[in-house]
C-alpha cells in the first residue's frame, strides 16, 4: 500500500517506516502528522496508530487534531483510527467507538507487598534459583549482550507450542530488535556459572514499566530463571518510583487460558481493562467498527475453537520435533556403502543376458 497519492494537508508529511511485525522487519505507511508519528497497516482495513504506542512515555494529548487532518486528506489513506489511554487512566476520555483491551499489569509500588502477595510457589521457585546459583544482573546494551540474547533466541525453533518468530537470527536482526528505546531500558539477564541463560528487556515510560521480551533456555528451567528475573525488575521498578509493571495482555481476544497466562496470574499480575478507541475514517471504517472486524480472528472466533486451533498446532509442532529429532539420531551411511547400492535388475539391462551375480559374504565389498 502506497501514501505517495493523497493530497498532504498542512502539517502532514506522508512518507514510510520500517516496523516489526511478529519478529520480522516489513515497511510500512507512516505519517507524521505535527510531531505524531502513525503507521497504517492492514490490507483490508486499513488501521492508522501511534507508533510504537504501547512503548512510549506519553499517550496522545489531542487525538481530535489526528482525526481532522486525517479525514482532510484528498485520498483516505486509512479506514479506522485508533489509539488508547495509558494507567491509572482507566476511564474513558473520550466519547468514540471503543473495545476494552486486557492488560496484565502489576502493581510494583512497594516490592515486600507485591512479594508477600505472591503463591508460596512462586516464591520458592524465585529462592530456588538463588539456591542453585542463578546470578541476576544488569548489563549495558553491546555486543556481548546481543551474544547472549542470540545463544536464547536460538535454542530451540518452538516455545509455547508454537513456532518461535526469533529463532535463526543472525547477530545484526538481534542487535537491530533490541536496539530501541535503550535509553530508558534496563537488561536485566541471568547467568549459571558463566552461561547466558536469560534476559529481560524492561522499558520504562514515566510511572509504567513495561517487559518487552522475557525469555530463558529451556534447558536450565529447572533453576527458574524467569522467576528471578522478574523478581529482580519489580524490585528495580519500586527503586524508580515506578507505579505500574505490564507484560503484554492478559486475555488475548477470546483466547482464555494460556500458559503464559498462568505464568503471569503466578507471579503477580492481574487484568486491567484500558479503552481503546476506534474511530472511524470511511464508510467501509464504519462498517468494520460496527461489525469489529478489527478484532482478528482471535477477537471474533469463538474460545472452544481458539482452543482446538491452539491444540491442534501444538500437536502439529510436536510431532515435527519428534521426526527431526529422530531424523537426526539416525547415522548416516558412508557414501561408499550409498554407491554399492544397485537396482536389481540394473537400470538398461537384460536380466537374461547378463544375469545378477551371486551373494557375495558378509564383509565382502562388490
Amino acid at each position: 500500500m502506497s501514501l505517495s497519492s493523497p493530497v498532504e494537508p498542512e502539517g502532514i508529511r506522508i512518507g514510510s517506516l520500517e516496523v516489526s511485525v511478529q519478529g520480522k522487519w516489513v515497511t510500512v505507511p507512516s505519517l507524521n502528522i505535527d510531531g505524531n508519528l502513525l503507521t497504517v497497516r492492514g490490507k483490508w482495513i486499513r488501521v492508522a496508530a501511534l507508533h510504537d504506542e504501547e512503548w512510549l512515555e506519553t499517550v496522545l494529548t489531542d487525538p481530535e487534531l489526528c482525526i481532522g487532518k486525517l479525514k482532510k486528506m484528498g485520498q483516505p489513506c486509512s479506514d479506522i483510527f485508533t489509539f488508547t489511554q495509558m494507567l491509572p487512566a482507566t476511564a474513558p476520555r473520550y466519547d468514540y467507538p471503543l473495545e476494552w483491551v486486557s492488560v496484565a499489569a502489576a502493581d510494583v509500588r512497594d516490592f515486600k507487598d507485591w512479594w508477600e502477595k505472591l503463591p508460596q510457589e512462586t516464591r520458592k521457585n524465585v529462592r530456588r534459583a538463588e539456591r542453585r546459583d542463578v546470578v541476576i544482573r544488569l548489563h549495558e546494551f553491546n555486543d556481548e549482550l546481543v551474544r547472549g540474547i542470540a545463544d536464547v533466541q536460538n535454542e530451540t525453533p518452538v516455545r509455547q507450542g508454537r513456532r518461535y518468530p526469533h529463532y535463526g537470527k543472525t547477530l545484526d536482526q538481534v542487535k537491530k530488535d533490541h536496539s530501541g528505546f535503550v535509553d530508558r531500558s534496563d537488561f536485566i539477564c541471568a547467568y549459571s556459572g558463566s552461561e547466558f541463560i536469560g534476559f529481560l528487556k524492561l522499558v520504562y515510560r514515566g510511572h509504567v514499566a513495561s517487559i518487552l521480551q522475557l525469555n530463558s533456555k529451556m534447558s536450565h528451567y529447572d533453576k527458574r530463571p524467569s522467576n528471578a528475573l522478574l523478581a529482580k525488575a519489580v524490585d528495580l521498578c519500586a527503586s524508580k518510583g515506578v507505579s505500574y509493571l505490564t507484560y503484554g495482555k492478559f486475555n488475548y481476544g477470546n483466547k482464555s487460558d494460556s500458559s503464559l497466562r498462568n505464568f503471569k496470574v503466578r507471579n503477580g499480575f492481574a487484568e486491567i481493562l484500558l479503552p481503546r478507541f476506534y474511530v472511524p475514517l470511511t464508510a467501509w471504517g464504519r462498517f468494520c467498527v460496527r461489525a469489529k472486524l478489527y478484532r482478528g480472528l482471535t477477537g471474533i472466533l469463538p474460545s472452544y475453537v481458539i482452543t482446538t486451533l491452539v491444540g491442534a498446532r501444538a500437536r502439529w509442532y510436536s510431532y515435527q520435533e519428534t521426526l527431526m529429532s529422530r531424523c537426526s539420531l539416525m547415522p548416516e551411511r558412508p557414501n561408499r556403502d550409498r554407491q554399492m547400492e544397485r537396482s536389481n535388475p540394473p537400470a538398461g539391462s537384460n536380466p537374461l543376458v547378463n544375469p545378477p551375480p551371486p551373494p557375495q559374504e558378509s564383509g565382502q565389498l562388490l
